[in-house]
């Protein structure tokens, strides 16, 4: 063989181990480097020239922008605009080098780092791969030694709360505020029925519905959410989650939960948006205090009407005592038609068992009057029902055992239950 051709094979089977090396280290790099080589960095020029509709259309059909620590501090202007804070992190405002307005929700220091972590995945994993007009916007995220942050569309009204309870919440009329519920219902319904993956928020209620500038509901804060198999009947659940006063009864079990447990939790935010007040008010006179309460009496009582006027800060007598032409009588009794078609669908939303309980589909329908409304169950008949007092000291014995036995009858169902 000539020294030509061991030269030549030489070369080509350096060149073959040279590939392989090269291939095998490229697949170790792509491994080793995770999220970082799938999410690169977005400089601030190429943020700068892209117009801000090329930018937002490209954020829907892509996954969340990457963003330094040190872009952060220049977005927000080393954070000098605070919006508010939560249980796991402060907002501020900050704007783009387009000139576009976001949200940055930096995670507290303080927090353990698995929180940390659990949280952040949590609403990259959910929000950060959906789009609807009524959840908010993901654009970006920040991940590294100095900041764990995310950068969310910029939302004008802030809060649902904030807004109902501040002043500029009374100058909404009843069927604006019937909208926000639809779009709420809309966003809720789209996470249930209408991903891939079935998405359970667990933790529903004003001050994570947030509002544009339009009065356009957004369904926020994502950190307790939970992707589903839709093959899932059940969810098992380690802790409670959600808030008091909104969560579902079976949260507090930790026992198997469905997105019934949203649902729930979306009938108390219905009625914190027709009372344009928190569900419990200590304040109010002791009959008031609890609003679910207040308004299945005046249901019961077919006296909505009182909650329309108080909502608008009209006395009901005034309201009555006023004259009308036709249009203006018309429009107490498309309010009223509204409110007790919120309150009944809140109502059935609310119920104890969560299988009684509609889907958000059907909540949608009913709530845009695609669908009738059945007359609901009383959700709240073991809270409002007047507590039977039974003497379980009295006591029957028998002759040979001496044994002991007491009964006691309830007056509601006449039913002798052995104790």
């Amino acid at each position: 063989m000539s020294h030509a051709a061991v030269a030549i094979g030489t070369i080509v089977f350096v060149i073959i181990v040279a590939a392989i090396i090269v291939c095998a280290y490229r697949r170790a790099e792509a491994c080793a480097g995770g999220v970082a080589s799938s999410y690169a960095v977005v400089s601030d020029q190429q943020i700068r020239h892209a117009t801000i509709e090329k930018f937002l259309l490209e954020i829907r059909h892509d996954k969340p922008f990457r963003f330094t620590s040190l872009q952060l501090a220049g977005f927000t202007r080393n954070y000098t605009t605070r919006l508010g804070a939560g249980g796991f992190g402060t907002v501020y405002k900050g704007v783009l080098p387009n000139g576009l307005p976001v949200a940055v929700k930096v995670f507290d220091r303080s927090l353990a780092q698995r929180s940390q972590e659990e949280q952040f995945m949590a609403e990259v994993g959910t929000i950060g791969r959906t789009y609807h007009v009524n959840l908010v916007r993901l654009f970006g995220f920040c991940f590294d030694d100095v900041v764990r942050a995310l950068v969310y569309e910029y939302m004008d009204n802030g809060a649902l709360d904030a807004y109902l309870l501040g002043g500029q919440g009374r100058g909404v009329g009843v069927p604006a505020l019937r909208d926000i519920a639809v779009g709420v219902a809309r966003g809720i319904r789209y996470l249930h029925e209408e991903c891939q993956q079935k998405i359970v928020h667990y933790d529903i209620k004003p001050g994570n519905v947030l509002l544009d500038g339009a009065l356009t509901p957004k369904v926020a804060d994502f950190g307790l959410a939970r992707l589903v198999n839709r093959a899932d009947t059940h969810v098992s659940v380690s802790c409670v989650r959600g808030t008091p006063g909104f969560a579902a009864p079976e949260m507090w079990m930790l026992s198997g939960v469905t997105e019934k447990c949203d649902v729930y939790s979306f009938g108390m935010l219905l009625l914190e948006i027709v009372g344009r007040r928190r569900n419990f008010d200590e304040a109010a006179p002791e009959s008031q205090q609890w609003f679910p309460t207040l308004a299945w009496t005046k249901y019961e009582t077919g006296e909505l009407v009182d909650l329309v006027a108080s909502s608008s800060g009209e006395e009901a007598g005034d309201a009555a005592a006023a004259p009308r032409d036709d249009e203006q009588e018309h429009e107490p009794r498309r309010d009223e038609e509204i409110v007790e078609r919120m309150c009944k669908v809140a109502f059935w939303c609310v119920q104890q068992q969560p299988e009684a309980r509609p889907p958000m589909g059907a909540v949608v329908k009913m709530l845009e009057g695609e669908m009738s409304v059945a007359a609901p169950v009383n959700p709240f008949q073991h809270l409002m029902a007047t507590p039977v007092t039974a003497n379980p000291w009295t006591t029957t014995m028998t002759g040979s055992a001496d044994a002991v036995s007491a009964t006691a009858i309830s007056e509601t169902s006449n039913e002798i239950v052995s104790l």
